[in-house]
């Protein structure tokens, strides 16, 4: 009897010795990459690629405010594996249709009701923390620490502190410089994605994925090479901030950064892994991560190209009527998306008061306007003011169903804290409901979101090109770095397009008639280069009129794809790349410096293709907006020499001919 107590007393201390000690391994499906977790004294995890560690041991850590840890009492209730091998296909396919979902996974339960999900892919590594209480949860804080080698630098997007506001108020628009990781103090905030730039070439990623009901993650040095994350705290009292575009701020904060449910799963940590540059802006992780659409009915959702004003100011000319906001300019926008094959028109600030959408600029006939586009085939979009459409969103939404609007802007959020997520699904979910497809201002990055609610077609959070109106900030080097950086997050509202081109060093800032840093093919290349389904021509139409032949290509560009590949890229530097769709091929490319490349195309078909082939012009060094545009047949045999010139850029259209029957 006393044998048989203390060879069970044995077996069970064992079995918990090794609960609070074990270190599992979680390879990636081709072996490359490995994962360790370790719980001794916690929970940490390290990574290694190709034999080489790239993430040192990093603490993950959630606790409550009843002071409840996920690293206290650390033993493992239950483990589980599983392999998955699918197929994503994607509503609104903003890289490409069909999305191989590839993985392994690794479900660990502990006994204080906390537990752990790891996923290792071919291309990166995801966790996300669970929980398991029966009631509701406060959490005080989340503990997420990526810690590198020595030497690592980082593409970091340090956010600039607005007076009078915290450091978590922001419009999520910065620049990436490129930093020493141990050059950044605890005071260097930054919103992800993170670029981290490590030895033997290799690149990671950091952002996350599949927010729900839970603050965004920022990250910040701390003199060392780690990252650690930050997390808006819980807004306790807000204030609007005044002006003519006013918004809610933050007053006051709590002591805790989220109350939800007990039972659920928190955002995915993400660390997407690259050996060469040119695999980066491909890539689709964070989207993989995300929850499937919550929209079962997606057929209404129809991406595509449209116009807006608001950066050349309706600075209209070779008009028979005084250009602003009235209904014969945006007749004019209707005519011109309708000549050069755009689905729809923006009216953006200005065609109401900001805050009252039923108070319509007295000098637009909205059923005017309405009948107008629905006659020439053209759809109306609208931009709203945040605040504004949120306390008149019923009413506003089916006014904007009386005039045919499928697509609205709403602005000035500059926020993620917990509250302020849920106004994002509050939103999409009501515009869902009325099949509105939506886009967001002034907001962080999609982050799978674009997943979830397909509707919620593209996001800005990135300095794009209406900065060219009042700063020299869009540099080439600038818009080169978006691919690799930004881009990892989801689609992007950049707007490009700007037809009044500087080459560099004569660039100079005027309103109502902006510059682009780069050349004209450079602004056309973005169209291709950058992810985004609904993308917006930013350039002056009256200029279009005069350039009929570059505007029916430009116009004849999808916003979303069958395939898309990086044939070519160094951040900061230059992109090659190819998209499918159909039967079309379309191969962009952007460049910093002056480069001369060759372009091949064995990733055709056998099929003979025709070529539009739009390069930088013989003088476009000098004079940005010089361009030529060629045509030519080609096949998979030909290679195309290109010169981009400094701040320049091409663009390829290959349409596929039938083949010859005899």
């Amino acid at each position: 009897m006393l044998r048989s107590f203390l060879v069970l007393f044995i077996t069970v201390a064992a079995a918990n010795c090794y609960a609070a000690t074990v270190q599992q391994q979680l390879y990636s499906p081709d072996k490359n990459i490995r994962v360790d977790i370790n719980t001794v004294k916690g929970l940490t995890y390290t990574v290694y690629a190709d034999g080489t560690r790239i993430i040192l041991p990093s603490v993950i850590d959630m606790e409550l405010l009843t002071s409840q840890k996920l690293s206290q009492g650390l033993r493992i209730k239950s483990m589980s594996r599983r392999r998955v091998n699918e197929v994503i296909t994607a509503p609104v396919p903003d890289k490409r249709k069909q999305i191989p979902e590839v993985y392994n996974e690794l479900t660990i339960q502990f006994k204080n009701g906390f537990g752990v999900i790891f996923r290792v892919y071919n291309d990166g590594v995801a966790y996300r923390i669970t929980t398991g209480f029966k009631n509701e949860i406060t959490v005080k804080d989340e503990t997420a620490k990526f810690s590198f080698p020595a030497g690592a630098h980082a593409y970091a997007p340090i956010i600039h502190k607005r007076e009078g506001q915290d450091v978590y108020h922001t419009s999520f628009e910065e620049q990436y410089p490129y930093k020493a990781l141990d050059s950044l103090s605890a005071d260097s905030f930054m919103y992800s994605p993170v670029l981290v730039a490590l030895d033997k070439g290799f690149k990671v990623g950091l952002t996350e994925s599949d927010l729900d009901d839970y603050p965004g993650m920022f990250l910040r040095g701390n003199s060392a090479s780690t990252l650690t994350a930050s997390f808006a705290p819980y807004p306790l009292k807000e204030r609007v901030q005044p002006g003519d575009y006013p918004q809610k701020v933050v007053a006051e904060r709590a002591n805790y950064i989220a109350t939800t449910q007990g039972t659920r799963s928190f955002p995915w940590r993400v660390m997407i892994i690259a050996r060469q540059d040119k695999e980066l802006p491909g890539n689709d992780l964070v989207y993989r991560l995300a929850s499937p659409s919550k929209i079962k009915d997606t057929s209404w959702i129809h991406p595509g190209q449209s116009t807006d004003e608001w950066i050349i100011d309706i600075n209209l000319f070779n008009v028979p009527f005084k250009a602003g906001l009235n209904t014969a300019s945006y007749k004019y926008y209707i005519d011109f998306a309708k000549r050069f094959g755009f689905e729809r028109i923006m009216m953006d600030a200005g065609w109401s008061d900001n805050n009252d959408l039923f108070k319509i600029n007295p000098a637009i006939n909205m059923d005017t306007l309405a009948a107008y586009a629905k006659k020439q085939g053209v759809k109306l979009s609208m931009w709203t003011l945040s605040m504004t459409l949120d306390r008149q969103l019923d009413s506003a939404l089916k006014q904007f169903q009386k005039w045919g609007v499928d697509f609205i802007m709403t602005d000035f959020i500059d926020r993620d804290d917990q509250p302020v997520l849920n106004f994002y699904k509050r939103i999409t979910q009501a515009c869902a409901d009325k099949h509105i497809m939506t886009m967001f201002h002034g907001a962080y990055p999609p982050k799978g979101f674009n997943r979830t609610y397909p509707n919620n077609i593209t996001r800005e959070g990135v300095l794009g090109s209406e900065y060219n109106i009042w700063s020299d900030k869009p540099t080439p080097a600038h818009n080169l770095t978006l691919p690799f950086t930004r881009m990892l997050a989801g689609p992007m509202d950049y707007e490009p397009g700007l037809l009044n081109n500087a080459a560099q060093g004569r660039f100079i800032q005027q309103k109502g008639n902006p510059m682009s840093q780069g050349t004209r093919s450079n602004q056309l290349a973005m169209f291709v280069v950058y992810d985004n389904p609904l993308q917006i021509f930013s350039g002056n139409p009256s200029q279009g009129y005069l350039e009929p032949k570059f505007m029916e290509l430009l116009g004849s560009l999808p916003t979303v794809w069958d395939e898309t590949v990086i044939l070519d890229a160094k951040v900061a530097s230059y992109i090659v790349t190819a998209r499918k769709k159909g039967n079309q091929w379309f191969i962009a490319g952007m460049t910093v410096d002056a480069r001369d490349i060759s372009v091949d195309l064995d990733l055709l078909d056998s099929a003979t293709y025709d070529a539009v082939i739009c390069t930088d012009g013989v003088n476009a060094d000098h004079y940005g907006s010089d361009y030529s545009i060629d045509t030519k047949h080609l096949t998979k045999k030909d290679k195309l020499p290109i010169h981009m010139a400094a701040g320049g850029g091409f663009l390829i259209k290959l349409t596929g001919k039938e083949r010859d029957t005899y």
